[in-house]
């Protein structure tokens, strides 16, 4: 073989990889834009951004507007309730510590039960807010977002609520089956 065959080879070896990578990227893209715009995963986006903003929206009301209120109740002696804690075992310099970072610099074993409580305050102000809203959409398009469910009384698995028969195991959920008598 001379040089010019060898060079055509592998100029038609490099036109073919360059097409099957063209091929596998196309798929590849194709792929991605069929799973990335069905309309369930955008709506997923969307929600997960607006679930975004009514955290950060809830944070900001128990944080900045409910917790300084409670802080001034006589028990909480004027700090701030993430602010709160209780020293287990003192630090390396073991004096008195005014404020948790004070604590934490000095290595003090501490339980922050405050901050405990504003996570907590937090996370139930957040599940009131998410409630009222599927509330409120279930009174203005007359679907539920709360999907009831109970148990079937023959397998004991859960099913719809509106539900006449068993998805798992195909009993009537009136129990129409106790009352029929075999015919054998």
């Amino acid at each position: 073989m001379n040089n010019g065959q060898t060079w055509d080879n592998a100029q038609q070896h490099l036109l073919r990889g360059e097409q099957v990578v063209a091929q596998r990227v196309k798929s590849a893209w194709v792929g991605f834009t069929d799973f990335a715009l069905r309309e369930n995963v955008l709506e997923v986006a969307v929600g997960l951004m607006i679930a975004s903003a009514f955290t950060t929206i809830v944070n900001s009301f128990v944080s900045d507007l409910l917790l300084p209120p409670l802080s001034l109740l006589p028990f909480m002696s004027h700090r701030n309730l993430p602010q709160k804690f209780v020293v287990l075992q003192r630090g390396e310099n073991g004096t008195h510590y005014n404020t948790l970072q004070q604590a934490q610099d000095d290595g003090a074993v501490t339980m922050n039960y405050g901050m405990f409580l504003d996570h907590l305050i937090n996370f139930l102000g957040l599940g009131i807010v998410l409630y009222s809203v599927a509330q409120f959409y279930s009174f203005v398009s007359k679907d539920s977002i709360i999907k009831h469910t109970v148990r079937c009384y023959a397998c004991r698995k859960e099913i719809s609520a509106k539900a006449k028969r068993c998805a798992f195991c195909t009993s009537w959920q009136d129990q129409r089956e106790e009352g029929e008598t075999s015919a054998l």
